[in-house]
């Protein structure tokens, strides 16, 4: 392997066997004079493959232990959530961590206020946020609060996501957010956010936006019971219509009879299991 840049003493810019450009980590890696023929490749730590040129000279501002620690996360994120990441992820947590602990040593704590909502729409990736914590705590020696779950998952998320675009993970967990606060505030519950039927309700939610954004709606067909459900249930269906009106006033989305219909099913089989 050729090392052809010095980022710092512990890392270089490299071609491998193939002339392809990578970026390798390990100890004094970067401290001969470059280029230079790197013939122990045992000296080499991590590598990092298709990095946008706007990212590498980041890594020298960061430690090593968040660089590593953050090349943990992605890589056990890989491997749970079955696919590859954007390449870049490594890097941009990793100095997300490392500002997290900066904020930390200085006592600034920052609250995480859709912290339930990312759990609840993306639970592996939520998962993934709480053992981050224990791998930035064996590299650095420091405990992130809890706080930043919700953070690293969003980092993962936003890596998983086609083009890096977060628009749409940021515009479900924001409607989810919305239509609980309604629920709550329409039928007086607190909602109950690790029940099964709360899980089944988010899903409903996730598929009916969907359908909103792709143009598609349901086959018309249980319309007609609209009104019968209704008188039964005065409030949840009440509930429901302010719902979609939230959808039509802050997205743009008609809700048809029959999601209306689907909406109160869900609804109500939701509140009945909350205490």
């Amino acid at each position: 392997m050729k090392v052809i840049r010095r980022i710092n003493h512990n890392a270089a810019l490299a071609l491998d066997g193939q002339g392809r450009e990578v970026v390798v980590l390990g100890k004094g890696i970067g401290f001969p004079q470059v280029p230079y023929q790197l013939d122990d490749l045992s000296k080499i730590s991590r590598t990092f493959y298709d990095l946008d040129p706007r990212y590498v000279d980041m890594i020298a501002s960061l430690p090593q232990s968040m660089l590593l620690a953050s090349a943990d996360i992605v890589e056990q994120a890989e491997i749970n959530l079955d696919g590859e990441l954007n390449p870049n992820v490594t890097l941009t947590l990793a100095d997300h961590l490392n500002f997290a602990v900066q904020r930390l040593k200085k006592g600034l704590v920052f609250q995480a206020p859709l912290a339930c909502d990312v759990a609840q729409l993306y639970p592996r990736e939520y998962e993934l946020g709480q053992l981050a914590l224990d791998i930035v705590q064996d590299y650095a020696g420091v405990r992130l609060p809890d706080e930043e779950i919700v953070n690293i998952a969003m980092h993962l998320i936003n890596a998983e996501v086609e083009n890096s675009d977060l628009h749409a993970v940021m515009q479900m967990i924001q409607i989810q957010s919305d239509v609980d606060r309604i629920i709550e505030q329409e039928l007086g519950v607190r909602l109950d956010r690790k029940n099964f039927q709360y899980s089944r309700f988010s899903m409903h939610l996730r598929y009916l936006v969907q359908r909103f954004t792709s143009g598609e709606q349901l086959p018309a067909s249980l319309g007609d019971f609209l009104a019968d459900l209704a008188a039964q249930y005065p409030q949840v269906y009440r509930c429901a219509l302010r719902i979609a009106g939230y959808f039509e006033e802050a997205w743009q989305w008609k809700c048809s009879q029959d999601e209306l219909l689907y909406l109160m099913l869900h609804i109500n089989r939701l509140c009945e299991k909350q205490g």
